[in-house]
């Protein structure tokens, strides 16, 4: 159904320029607006035929820092080492587009001098395979977040689509240790339960669900438990809530409506200082084309095993899809009687305290 699915012409509109209020036009243009989770694999831009336009909606987008995700659902040592390669070759072939994160301040220093800085992650670990030192290693190639799965076990815990019981290894406390005492942020988005909630009890320093939904909203595989949460949130942390179908039941498409469910209830359950964003959703707006791509990647992810339930439809909202859409977040949230305060701690303000406050330990 996905291949041959058409954008309707509302779709195609909101793709365009969204009408945002004067009140979120002006503070979405003063937050600090931090994406957790977008552009995976950011270097590829360097190859993109489409490189022009994309950069400047990226430059557009009022986005000041984005989290990309690199070596992928299960790159090894080697593609993982030529991932971060390309993003830096990126940066340096686009100063005045792009910052690479380093230090807390880069955050601040790139709001400062209108560019997006890059903050490097892993969202598997098997780059790392079960050694210990290539924590220290990929550290040193500028990578500031780390998980310890991807959607399945690792030496280090069980991820989301484990059995319940599959919990962190000693192996995983170690490697939290590491990660506490080098600075680089522990990211258990993909974990189980279990291993959530034993990663967030042995972490040091803030723990980061830095993609996810809500169980309570809608009960998946990757939505978090409001148990793990407030543990998250009691030692410091930020949830990023993600712009994934998994927001909502199979058969039909999530809106921005459904994304500010799951965003309020993190905001109730963890407070106004715990929640953050992170889309995970694709980042330029989507076509026709893009949803047979998708539609086809899907069915790879499935046949390979690392798709998760509900992994069935395009990973983005039809009616925020721009790549200002977090300015469409904004505006529902500021309509929606949040203060000010509240909309840009959410924009990302407490995913730049959390990262200070971790990186700064390192």
């Amino acid at each position: 159904m996905l291949a041959g699915l058409v954008l309707p012409p509302a779709v195609a509109a909101a793709s365009a320029s969204p009408v945002v209020s004067p009140d979120g036009a002006a503070l979405y243009a003063r937050a600090l607006v931090l994406d957790a989770n977008a552009l995976a694999s950011v270097g590829a831009l360097l190859h993109d035929d489409e490189q022009a336009l994309h950069l400047r909606q990226i430059r557009e987008s009022g986005i000041s820092a984005i989290k990309t995700t690199l070596g992928g659902a299960a790159g090894s040592f080697e593609e993982t080492v030529a991932d971060i390669a390309r993003a830096q070759q990126l940066v340096e072939s686009h100063p005045g587009l792009f910052l690479k994160v380093v230090t807390p301040d880069d955050l601040a220093r790139a709001k400062r001098e209108g560019k997006v800085a890059l903050i490097f992650s892993f969202e598997a670990a098997s780059m790392l395979e079960d050694r210990l030192e290539r924590i220290d290693l990929f550290r040193g190639l500028g990578v500031r977040v780390m998980q310890l799965t991807y959607n399945h076990a690792t030496p280090f815990g069980g991820g989301c689509l484990d059995d319940a019981s599959i919990g962190l290894s000693p192996l995983g406390r170690e490697a939290i240790a590491r990660m506490n005492a080098l600075g680089v942020a522990l990211d258990l988005s993909h974990s189980n339960a279990r291993t959530t909630g034993e990663g967030i009890a042995a972490s040091r320093t803030p723990p980061l669900i830095t993609h996810a939904g809500c169980s309570a909203v809608f009960d998946h595989p990757r939505n978090k438990r409001d148990a793990e949460l407030r543990a998250m949130a009691d030692k410091g942390g930020v949830v990023g809530i993600y712009m994934l179908p998994f927001l909502t039941e199979d058969g039909r498409q999530p809106l921005l409506a459904d994304y500010i469910a799951h965003l309020e209830h993190a905001l109730r359950v963890c407070g106004e200082d715990h929640v953050g964003i992170g889309t995970d959703a694709l980042f330029f707006p989507v076509g026709a084309e893009d949803i047979r791509e998708m539609d086809r990647q899907m069915r790879e992810r499935q046949l390979a095993g690392t798709g998760a339930p509900g992994e069935n439809r395009t990973p983005y909202l039809p009616d925020a899809n721009t790549p200002r859409r977090l300015a469409l977040v904004t505006d529902a949230l500021l309509r929606r009687g949040h203060a000010p305060r509240v909309v840009e701690k959410v924009l990302g303000a407490n995913f730049a305290r959390a990262f200070g406050d971790i990186w700064g330990s390192g």
